[in-house]
């Protein structure tokens, strides 16, 4: 049977309507392949428009979702669905996965260093060059992330962090030549960043709880901090001490596999479609794609926020680390009191989430960070932290230095997954992964530069000094912030 044809009226109808949406911008050069498509789009009652007079049925019509579909198509959109909730919350399960293994990377190191200093022969200056070195690695990750983005994409990405991941533990897990060992570290350090950046963008976008989601996302984090010194402690004295590497390297296979059979190498635009409907909006997009590094660093918030989590980090890393040795030393804490850096992430990570945002807190109180405002709560819970620092400084009992860092831990815990939800709202979205990337990248700094210069002044003057340097730390955080606050330059950029 003849394909069914047009009438010459409908074709120099959809002629002009193809003109019109190249006038306007909306079409691509090569109208008869957009022509051609919606042809074979246009419903017919009947196969043979000769049949259709005869039986008196209306002429072919074109719908409006065939020209919605023209003009998505020109604009070089894909049709994508919005994610059911099942599968949102099952595509964000996997991402907590990655954070949890971010803690355990970052706590793992801090139980084992004596062993590793023994075995290798090397002095404390040395074996701090393991953390420079996985700064480093966040620090180039972290500027990479902009480019891989548009690139790779973002399942792509996740996946290469996670084998980048798998390949140093690997490396390590035989106990390599320290200087082999080291630049293992940056190479974690790399793969982490990519998937910092990824994680807290794809999050920090999401239409719905995104600061729940957050929440729970650092929640995971401090959770894996709080499980890996445990397991460390059991190779402390096992002639093969490395081995806790071969543990690390089967979870970054195993998430590397859940990567790519979740998001299957997809870009995030894929997975999470934005309103297609702004053909205008999506033009913009591609324009701005170009010079993403400049959009990104022209930004004065991004830099503000970055030195932020250089502060953030720099102060929960340097209580984590250095708590213990303090107790120990001034507050004749027993040799066992390793366990207090333990509660200050798991009360950091996991109370915090508990009392804040609990159904019962919600009953009586409403959650704490919206009640009292998401800006607002930042400046709160700086100043809480301050507070309980000055108590650790003051209060000369073990038990009372034990009990005030754990509540300091549970006032630091809700401020990065603020901060990362703030980031959705000061920066423009299609330059909001690369950012986030940056200044969770950079702010790895902070977990190096500070414990670093902490160990560097308490070998002269005493850890003493640690009170005095952590309130300096929570003091310049809310300055930074306002600075943040208060940029104007922002707004030329937002969408």
């Amino acid at each position: 049977m003849a394909a069914p044809t047009l009438t010459t009226a409908q074709e120099i109808e959809l002629q002009v309507l193809e003109h019109d949406l190249q006038k306007i911008g909306h079409a691509q050069p090569g109208g008869s392949t957009r022509y051609g498509d919606l042809k074979d789009d246009c419903h017919y009652p009947h196969s043979d428009e000769k049949d259709a007079e005869a039986a008196g049925a209306p002429l072919p019509e074109i719908s409006v979702q065939v020209l919605d579909d023209l003009e998505a198509r020109s604009l070089g959109a894909t049709s994508v669905r919005p994610p059911s909730a099942v599968t949102e919350w099952f595509q964000f399960s996997t991402l907590t996965m990655c954070m949890f293994l971010a803690g355990w990377n970052d706590a793992m190191i801090g139980p084992l260093l004596d062993t590793i200093q023994a075995y290798y022969s090397i002095n404390y200056t040395v074996v701090s060059t393991i953390f420079l070195a996985k700064t480093f690695g966040y620090v180039l990750g972290s500027l990479l992330s902009v480019w891989l983005t548009d690139r790779l994409g973002f399942g792509k990405i996740l996946v290469l962090g996670s084998v980048l991941q798998t390949l140093a533990f690997a490396a390590q897990a035989p106990a390599p030549p320290f200087v082999v060992f080291a630049a293992m570290q940056f190479v974690v350090g790399l793969g982490l960043a990519m998937q910092h950046a990824q994680c807290n963008g794809f999050v920090a976008a999401s239409h719905s709880n995104a600061h729940s989601k957050l929440s729970l996302l650092h929640a995971l984090y401090g959770f894996g901090a709080v499980v890996s010194p445990f397991v460390a402690t059991q190779f402390v004295h096992h002639p093969h001490w490395a081995y806790i590497n071969i543990i690390s390297c089967a979870l970054s296979a195993a998430v590397a596999v859940e990567f790519a059979t979740v998001f299957k190498g997809k870009r995030q635009e894929e997975i999470m479609p934005e309103c297609h409907s702004e053909g205008v909006g999506m033009i913009q997009d591609e324009q701005k794609k170009t010079n993403k590094y400049g959009q990104i660093f022209k930004i004065r918030a991004v830099h503000c926020l970055a030195v932020f989590i250089v502060f953030y980090t720099g102060l929960e890393i340097t209580v984590g680390s250095w708590i213990v040795t303090y107790v120990i030393q001034l507050r004749n804490g027993p040799q066992s009191s390793g366990y207090i850096a333990s509660g200050f992430y798991l009360v950091g990570a996991m109370l915090s989430l508990k009392l804040l945002r609990s159904h019962a807190w919600t009953r009586r109180l409403g959650p704490a960070n919206a009640k009292i405002g998401h800006r607002r709560v930042v400046y709160v819970y700086c100043a809480l932290a301050a507070i309980l620092d000055l108590l650790v400084w003051q209060i000369r009992s073990f038990l009372g230095n034990a009990v005030t860092v754990a509540f300091m831990g549970m006032f630091l815990g809700p401020i990065y997954p603020l901060i990362m939800s703030e980031c959705a709202v000061m920066i423009p979205r299609h330059i909001l992964t690369g950012a986030i990337g940056w200044i969770s990248g950079f702010g790895q700094v902070g977990s190096a530069a500070f414990p670093f210069a902490t160990g560097a002044l308490a070998s002269r003057y005493g850890i003493r000094v640690m009170p005095p340097l952590v309130l300096a730390m929570v003091a310049g955080m809310p300055v930074l912030f306002t600075l943040a606050l208060f940029d104007k330059q922002r707004k030329h950029l937002a969408v």
